[in-house]
């Protein structure tokens, strides 16, 4: 018998492997072990080492089993406090990526001059020291002729060591256009926070202690930064708090929530003023944080605007001016008329929320403000955790945390020249800072870099020409909304090294190819991940196995290599920077090659941690060696009210509704614009001006494409399957992709509701055209109830075309499994964080029956 899946299983079911008290001398299976007859004796057959997934932005610290030189198998790391010592099943999937025969298995170089997915590259095998050198060539020649700028290095997925070849490197050449694929990933939740609490980054949550969590477009079992730490304590959270999961699909978390809200996309923001609305007309808002009026009597009251002096503060700004300005009229049934959520499900929520306080969280996330004017959205967001007291409070969100004492790089002052100089003071490609493109990180214009405008400054050569591109860990042409633009400025960039695990969309059009190892199994390198469970953390990536594959690290030993390559060429000023500048903590000694550059940069940066004479607030770490071991340190607990009494760090130093903050940020910008803050909303596509610019309020949904001709709304979603997009690969991925809710294995389908199929004649499983003014795919159609009536929703992660012989059905022939979103999602941005509009339903859809 022909040993598969369906037969293993009925031969288990035959031997009575599922029986009651059945017993067996050998596993059936032992996968990737000769060593079956250890088992016998309950002996070890390998050792754990640490290392960190990097599937998500939760960077979780797990552990490795190696066997005979082999990975065989992940779990949590039982030392890590963030994650519970618990992983998930992405974790799992990097076996199948670190072993997958598609990889990139030495550099190469592409003969075909010609770039197009038409064409074949007609890659063929070259040396590491032909790459550097040709390498070193195109960015001599930019020196040359004084166009350092038209440098640029693009980064996807990176570790803390990505200071190097991201941060250092294109200052030390002289270039402004290191490019990371940030804005593509987040941002606009992180606008909302920051111009209330003067905090950018994401935030971790107090699910322990907390009585209400309402998700904004969140699925946090499934996809949101903090999966193990909130599958650990999902079973507690639900058994004391209530939760509302507000999403157009019926995701995991919304299916195990008390409340479902299925909001028309983009209309988020209307249910947050609502709820803000109903907190204080029915004085629900949590008084010894907020405050209350003078004389105890709510003037709060629909419709009427309220005198600023009759309200004293205590931690916050500006309430009574976001009343007056944005919420007075904004009543339950205003917002159910925009939503789609009936007015007595908000009226409950709001109120459930409101009395749970001060131990209620407001959870933001990518789904509802990832949108054209999301960034309002997050901002109403983060300011209900303000009005129920819960921001920096026992039972609620926590933006910040216990400091991970590390060293910085050392300075590169020293080694920039005159013709890197010139060249940083260039104007940035990105396009970031422009009247229309705000993109305010940490109150500066321009401060967030937009990735997919690079696309547009390089077809339109705006603001100039990029010529040399080093790229890693990345694959633009799929990850961006408006594919078919990418495609077209890969093929006119002269020349590209794409530094990547596996050859995908993006090295179709590289001129270098460069194999790197897989972060979880054949590199060391610290990791710093989100905060979570109230602790902070670094992660150790240990070199679990050797590569049979001739790799190189990218984030150090390339660098080193083409600081070499520069060398010979009469630039040094590279290689003099790492040579000189790094050295071992313990012993003195400087690099001499990228294998010791790896390892000294990395105690460098972790010295602090494993060196127990540094003072520190967390584990205690006995040397280098046992870091490495341990595979992680944790900061204490974060201790809460570290901001109260005037610590929030925005311009009036409290919680702000009125944010004085983005007031002298919008200024700053008009200013370099010489145009006035109403021009900049104008631009950046908002539809309010004045003073609401500077408070929470709600901006109706944008949409692409005319509602006669595209009728439907497009909505994507995430899977919990997804490495950050790089799954697809595997065959377990495909095999377990019905895990997702209404998705299905081995395909890729668009979620229906079954009241819209049958209005334009489709049948479940029939192939479909889902088109819009952006492009068009084909996929198969599911009806399911879980879909908002009037919206399709379709998972991202299928649709590559020139990945794998897995993620592609025909890779020779470049035919897709399935469809990718970002084919058909139009490049816009919700312009005030930069971050790109992947949510919200900004795209409208027609969907025809092939």
């Amino acid at each position: 018998m022909k040993l598969n899946r369906r037969n293993f299983l009925k031969a288990s079911a035959v031997t009575g492997l599922f029986a009651a008290g059945a017993t067996q001398t050998k596993p059936v299976l032992n996968a990737f072990s000769t060593k079956t007859s250890a088992s016998n004796e309950n002996k070890e057959q390998g050792e754990w080492i640490a290392s960190v997934c990097q599937g998500c932005t939760a960077w979780c610290a797990v552990q490795i089993y190696r066997i005979d030189g082999r990975a065989t198998k992940v779990r949590g790391n039982p030392n890590a406090k963030a994650n519970h010592g618990h992983s998930c099943v992405r974790s799992h999937l990097g076996l199948q990526q670190v072993y997958d025969p598609d990889r990139v298995k030495q550099p190469m170089k592409r003969t075909n001059p010609n770039k197009g997915r038409d064409e074949d590259p007609q890659f063929v095998p070259i040396s590491w020291e032909e790459a550097m050198d040709t390498i070193a060539d195109k960015i001599m020649e930019l020196r040359d002729n004084n166009e350092t700028h038209k440098f640029s290095v693009w980064r996807g997925r990176y570790t803390a060591l990505n200071g190097i070849l991201y941060g250092n490197l294109p200052k030390i050449i002289g270039t402004p256009n290191n490019v990371s694929h940030s804005s593509i990933c987040a941002e606009s939740e992180k606008f909302g926070r920051y111009y209330t609490e003067r905090y950018w980054g994401y935030a971790d949550y107090d699910h322990a202690n907390t009585f209400y969590e309402i998700f904004w477009g969140g699925d946090p079992i499934a996809s949101n930064r903090q999966v193990p730490h909130t599958a650990s304590i999902w079973g507690d959270l639900k058994g004391r708090a209530k939760l509302a999961c507000i999403d157009p699909r019926l995701s995991t978390t919304a299916a195990k929530s008390d409340e479902w809200l299925p909001v028309i996309p983009g209309e988020d923001g209307a249910l947050a003023v609502a709820i803000a609305h109903v907190l204080l007309t029915e004085e629900l808002w949590y008084k010894p944080f907020v405050g209350d009026f003078k004389d105890g009597v709510n003037r709060f009251v629909e419709g009427e605007t309220v005198d600023e002096e009759e309200f004293e503060e205590i931690q916050t700004h500006g309430v009574v001016k976001w009343w007056n300005l944005a919420l007075k009229d904004k009543t339950p049934a205003w917002a159910a008329e925009r939503s789609g959520i009936p007015e007595e499900q908000i009226y409950r929520v709001a109120r459930d929320f409101g009395r749970a306080a001060p131990k209620a969280i407001s959870f933001s996330s990518p789904g509802s403000s990832m949108a054209v004017r999301g960034g309002y959205t997050a901002m109403a967001q983060a300011a209900l955790n303000g009005l129920v007291g819960s921001a920096d409070n026992e039972g609620g969100v926590i933006c910040g945390g216990e400091s991970v004492p590390i060293n910085d790089f050392p300075d590169i002052e020293n080694y920039i020249d005159e013709i890197a100089e010139q060249g940083n003071s260039m104007e940035r490609v990105d396009h970031g800072g422009r009247l229309e493109l705000p993109a305010l990180k940490d109150s500066k214009s321009g401060g967030v870099k937009p990735t997919n405008t690079v696309a547009d400054a390089i077809n339109n050569s705006d603001p100039y020409d990029l010529k040399v591109v080093i790229s890693y860990w990345n694959n633009f042409n799929f990850s961006n909304q408006g594919t078919d633009r990418w495609d077209e400025a890969l093929a006119k960039l002269p020349f590209m090294v794409h530094l990547t695990v596996n050859s995908a969309e993006q090295t179709h059009f590289a001129d270098i190819v460069l194999p790197v190892p897989h972060s979880q199994f054949e590199r060391l390198s610290p990791v710093r991940g989100s905060n979570g469970n109230l602790h902070t953390h670094l992660h150790m990536q240990n070199k679990i196995i050797d590569s049979p594959f001739d790799i190189k690290i990218d984030e150090t030993e390339i660098p080193w290599m083409l600081g070499e390559a520069l060398e010979k060429k009469g630039f040094s000023n590279l290689i003099d920077y790492f040579r000189n500048e790094f050295a071992d903590p313990e012993t003195g000694k400087h690099p001499e090659n990228g294998e010791e550059f790896n390892e000294i940069a990395t105690k460098m940066y972790t010295q602090p941690l494993w060196d127990p004479s540094v003072e520190k607030e967390g584990d205690t770490i006995d040397g280098w060696e046992e870091l490495k071991r341990i595979g992680t340190w944790n900061s204490i607990p974060y201790r809460f009210r570290q901001k109260w009494d005037g610590n929030w760090g925005t311009e009036t130093g409290q919680f702000e509704f009125y944010s004085e903050t983005l007031k002298v940020a919008l200024q700053e910008h008009a200013d370099k614009h010489d145009a006035s803050i109403d021009d900049v909303m104008e631009a950046a596509l908002q539809t309010e001006r004045g003073e609401l610019a500077f408070v929470p309020h709600y901006e109706p949904a944008y949409r692409v494409g005319d509602e006669n001709e595209y009728p439907l709304i497009f909505s994507e979603h995430r899977s919990k399957l997804n490495r950050e997009g790089r799954s697809a690969n595997g065959t377990w991925y495909q095999e377990f992709k019905n895990v997702d809710p209404g998705d299905e294995a081995w395909d890729d389908v668009a979620k229906l509701n079954p009241i819209d199929a049958k209005e334009l004649g489709i049948k479940n499983g029939d192939e479909v055209k889902l088109t819009t003014p952006t492009g068009s795919i084909t996929v198969k159609a599911k009806l399911w109830e879980g879909t908002r009536p009037g919206v399709v929703t379709k998972c991202f992660g299928q649709g590559h075309w020139a990945y794998g012989h897995i993620a592609s059905l025909d890779k020779k022939k470049q035919i897709a499994r399935g469809g990718n979103n970002n084919t058909i999602l139009a490049p816009v941005h919700e312009a005030m964080s930069g971050s790109g509009a992947r949510h919200g339903g900004q795209t409208r859809v027609r969907v025809e029956k092939v």
